[in-house]
Parts: structure tokens; C-alpha cells; sequence
């Protein structure tokens, strides 16, 4: 029988195979060290991120057959930005993803930009087949040449493909452009959906600094319809990534339309960001609310997400939810220093998927964001309590309790005095995150200058991100979702949204609550730790293993 002195020499021998499988040089281990480091601190969890390289822009979003398909700006060459191709990528349950191979190259009219797809039930395209409709991309080619030679203005065209196999593979229409340029420089996105009254297609187009609409029958001629965006909104930067759809306001019979315009640079706290506009849409002319304009004509606080980090998203066609909203889901980055950011083989990551809903608050229209919920199959440990009470500070999170590189964490604060309410979450390396509320100012601020990496870009952590509370009240729900280098934070049910990523130096350990002088109460506390299921499968097959090794360690010769 083995000795213990035997199974103790190759329980180490068998750690130390696990963590050095070759003899490298040192300048070898070192590179491989900091991959593997930079994997685990950075390389998201639930949020899409590709294998290598670049991405932006969500594109061509839909769901079919049980499957999500998202499509994305990508550079499979460099982790800059650079020649567009469109990625893709699947989900079942739009937390785990699947990267595929690249689904549209550049072509003769220009590389591949930003773009929708459409699930072509009643072949209307005649591109079908019977039982096995078209999954129709419309995209903007962009033609580089000659954007770069500067004579002309018309370098952006709208073309599409079509896809008989669940957009795994794609075709390009041969009369393409089906939407020639009319001489304007951005001209670009398309975002088209299915306009049940008049039985036709319609296309949202970012055009210069106004949003354009076309119709279509049959997806392959298109025809000009009206314009929306002179005098309203935010005109700071370019618009681009529209998005259009109806939503019911939440606790009535009436539904409203409501226009996404991304606006790159303008957002509220620097850099990009996503405005919203509230009206009605008649199948030729979107028209602005008029007590929505009024309302952003005098403080425009309606933006999608507050954070610097939720950009050009758009919502996923053919798909609904239970209450008739819809889902969205945006690039979790901002271009003040998206080439920029320190990870080593790929760059950036999407943000997940919200659902939005609309609501009628304060006598204002407010687009709500619906944090993701059922995470029941990768909570792997969960912590618990109706309600704390406590006075300045109070830890809610000690080291080792839970793992903070995934994690949802749920609470109210209860009683709101007239003070600053800061949480933090830092590591033993002296990184720190803080965020949080300051009922005297009615704001929320999310300040990231002490989270490690910070230097890459002068732009990155000038100063705190600030939202106002457009919520009234003396209590707050908040949702904080946590995913190796970003933080998602759903203030007042989703009302308030703020999306921020961060580069620390280790996984952060601990989370605390102060408050700037007197007590707090916290109620309905609930921490889960979150894995994905190739982690849960990684460790589940280290501990068989294992198991199997002393096993065996401890049987007769």
C-alpha cells in the first residue's frame, strides 16, 4: 500500500504538473503568466467577448429556433479597429455564447459596417425556400478607397445577404447595393422591421446628424419615406446605430414608439453614449412626444445607460417578451479609449442583454432597463438576509466568502437620509472601485481612478461618471452584476442605468458600505456567486481527477 509520505510527494508532483505543463525559458513563462493572468482578471464570463482580436458594434441580432445569433463589428487581423468583417456568435440562453466563423467578409463595395437582420417569413424577398424562410442581413458597405481619396461623399451604400441554414452561412444579393448613397458622408446602420399595419418593411438610417426612414415590400427596393432629429436631442457628435420599436407603457393600454440613436462623441459623462426619443410612429413619420421634447428640451437626462461603457446597441428582431418589450444588447466599450484598453488578445466585450420596458415616472416617459435574471443553473454559492441595520460602515462581502470575479448582488436601501451612500470593492493590492448614491444631490457617481490599470488612456478616469435619480423616494433597489472587469448597476428597478469596465491588478475581494455620517438599513440582501459552465466543468473534472489520483494513490501494488 502506498505511504503517506509517498501520496504526499505525488499529490505535489501532481499540482505542479498542473500548473507548469512544459520547461520553458523564463522570458517564455513570463509571457505565458501574464496571458493567462490577463485571461482570468479580464476575459469575461457572460459577456461576449471573441476569441482574438477586435469588436464593436452589435449587428444582426435575432432569434430563431430556440437560438440567439448575434453578429459584430469585427477585425479578425489586428485588436484595433481595422477592416470590418461581421463575427458571430450563438446562445441558448444569452448568457453562455458560442463564437462561429465569420459570417460576412468585405467585398468590392467596401468592408462590412453596422447592420440588421430579419427573419423573412412570408418570403417576401423571393430569396426563401418553401417551409425555410431567408434570414435576410442588411449591412452598410463601406468603401474605404474611395473614402480616402476625398473627392466623393457617396463611399456608403446599403447591401444584403441572405442565409438558408439559420444564418450560419451567407449569401450576397448579386444587385447589390440595394440602397445607393444620395451624397451624404455618414450614411449608414440600417435597422429595418417588419410594419404589421401596412404590410411592409421599414428601415431606420443613421444619415448625418438626422435619422431617415425608408420602405421596402420585399426588402430588395427601397423608397424614401420622411426624416426625424433637426432641433431635438443631443447634436454633439455623430449619430449613427438608430434603432425603432414599439413598446406598451407599462400599467396602461397605450403603446409608444421609441427611437435608440447612438452619439459618439456627446454622451453624458464623455465620449459615446445612447440617447432615446419618445412619439408615435404612423408607417411614414415618427413624431416626437411633445411633452417628452419638452421635457428633454429643458435638462436631457435621457440616455439608455449613464456609464461610458454601453454603446451602439440595438434590439434583437423576432423576438418578444412576455410583455410585448423587447430585448437589447449594446458594445461595452467607448471610443475615447476602446483601442486603447489593456488586454492582450482580444478587445472589448458586448454588455448583457436587457430587456426595456417603458414606464410614465414623474410626469416624464422613461425607457427602463431590465437587469438579466435566472441565474439559478451558475450560482455556485449564495449569501442571504432580510435586513441589516448599521452605523457609517458595514461589510457585506468578506474575503473569501464569495468570489467577486462573477457575481449578482440585490439590495434595497432602506430609510434614505440626506447623505452620501458609497460602496466599495477593493483587493489586498489596494485596487478600489467605488459607487454609489448621494440622496442630497438626487445623483448617482461611479468613480474608477483607483481600479489599477488606468494610465492607458488620459480619458479613462478623468473624473467620476454621475447620473441624476429621476425617482422619487426614500428607498432604493438596486441591482449590481459583477463580471471579472466590468460592473452593470440597475438603480430604482432599471430607471437608472450605469455600465462601466475596469482593469485591476488581482480579483477584488471585498465589498463594504459606508455612509458619509449617520446609520443605514439594508434590506432584501441576497449575494449569489456566479460561473460559467465551462469553469463549473473545469473544476468538476480537477476534483474527478483528483479523486481518481488518491484513489489509486492509496490501493495495493
Amino acid at each position: 500500500m502506498k505511504t503517506i509520505k509517498e501520496v504526499i510527494f505525488f499529490s505535489a508532483l501532481f499540482f505542479s504538473l498542473i500548473s507548469c505543463n512544459d520547461l520553458v525559458d523564463t522570458k517564455k513563462q513570463t509571457s505565458m503568466t501574464e496571458f493567462n493572468s490577463d485571461e482570468l482578471k479580464y476575459r469575461p464570463s457572460f459577456h461576449f467577448s471573441p476569441k482574438k482580436n477586435w469588436m464593436n458594434d452589435p449587428n444582426g441580432m435575432f432569434f430563431y429556433k430556440g437560438v440567439y445569433h448575434l453578429y459584430y463589428q469585427h477585425n479578425p487581423d489586428a485588436s484595433v479597429w481595422g477592416p470590418m468583417h461581421w463575427g458571430h456568435a450563438t446562445s441558448l440562453d444569452l448568457k453562455h455564447w458560442e463564437e462561429q466563423p465569420i459570417a460576412l467578409f468585405p467585398d468590392d463595395l467596401g468592408t462590412i459596417f453596422s447592420g440588421s437582420a430579419v427573419v423573412d417569413h412570408d418570403n417576401t424577398s423571393g430569396l426563401g425556400q418553401e417551409g425555410n424562410p431567408a434570414i435576410i442581413a442588411i449591412y452598410t458597405n463601406h468603401d474605404s478607397e474611395k473614402a480616402s481619396i476625398g473627392k466623393e461623399i457617396n463611399f456608403q451604400t446599403q447591401s444584403i445577404a441572405y442565409s438558408l441554414d439559420s444564418g450560419q452561412t451567407w449569401t450576397k444579393y448579386t444587385a447589390n447595393p440595394v440602397l445607393k448613397n444620395p451624397g451624404i458622408i455618414d450614411f449608414r446602420d440600417p435597422k429595418v422591421f417588419w410594419y404589421e399595419s401596412d404590410q411592409k418593411w421599414v428601415m431606420t438610417l443613421a444619415a448625418g446628424q438626422e435619422i431617415q426612414f425608408y420602405e421596402s415590400k420585399n426588402l430588395l427596393s427601397w423608397t424614401y419615406l420622411s426624416s426625424f432629429g433637426e432641433g431635438v436631442g443631443n447634436h454633439k457628435g455623430v449619430w449613427e446605430c438608430p434603432d425603432l420599436f414599439p413598446l406598451p407603457l407599462k400599467g396602461t393600454d397605450t403603446t409608444k414608439w421609441v427611437q435608440l440613436l447612438s452619439i459618439n462623441p456627446g454622451g453624458p459623462n464623455g465620449g459615446s453614449a445612447t440617447q432615446y426619443f419618445v412619439g408615435e410612429f404612423d408607417g411614414t413619420n415618427f413624431i416626437i412626444d411633445s411633452d417628452f421634447k419638452s421635457s428633454m428640451d429643458k435638462e436631457h437626462n435621457f440616455w439608455l445607460d449613464f456609464g461610458r461603457d454601453n454603446y451602439a446597441g440595438v434590439s434583437f428582431s423576432n423576438l418578444s417578451t412576455e410583455a410585448n418589450g423587447v430585448v437589447y444588447l449594446g458594445w461595452m466599450s467607448n471610443w475615447n479609449y476602446a483601442n486603447e484598453v489593456p488586454t492582450t488578445t482580444w478587445r472589448s466585450a458586448m454588455t448583457l442583454p436587457r430587456e426595456l420596458e417603458l414606464i410614465h415616472a414623474e410626469g416624464d416617459y422613461r425607457l427602463r432597463s431590465i437587469a438579466p435574471s435566472n441565474w439559478d443553473e451558475y450560482t455556485t454559492r449564495k449569501l442571504a438576509e432580510e435586513s441589516r441595520y448599521f452605523e457609517k460602515q458595514t461589510t457585506l462581502v468578506a474575503s473569501g466568502q464569495i468570489n467577486l470575479l462573477g457575481a449578482q448582488i440585490k439590495l434595497d436601501l432602506l430609510d434614505l437620509k440626506e447623505e452620501m451612500y458609497t460602496f466599495f470593492l477593493e483587493n489586498k493590492g489596494g485596487d478600489v472601485l467605488t459607487f454609489g448614491y448621494n440622496h442630497e444631490t438626487h445623483q448617482f457617481f461611479i468613480d474608477r481612478s483607483k481600479t489599477g490599470k488606468t494610465n492607458f488612456s488620459e480619458k479613462f478616469s478623468t473624473k467620476p461618471s454621475v447620473a441624476p435619480r429621476t425617482k422619487k423616494g426614500s428607498s432604493l433597489a438596486i441591482t449590481i452584476i459583477l463580471d471579472k472587469a466590468s460592473i452593470e448597476l440597475f438603480f430604482d428597478e432599471g430607471e437608472t442605468v450605469m455600465t462601466e469596465i475596469f482593469f485591476t491588478k488581482a480579483p477584488f475581494e471585498t465589498f463594504r458600505l459606508e455612509t458619509s455620517s449617520g446609520t443605514a438599513t439594508i434590506g432584501n440582501l441576497e449575494i449569489k456567486e456566479l460561473m460559467k459552465k465551462q469553469e463549473l466543468l473545469g473544476v468538476k473534472k480537477f476534483f474527478i481527477s483528483f479523486f481518481n489520483f488518491l484513489s489509486s494513490a492509496f490501493k495495493f501494488n
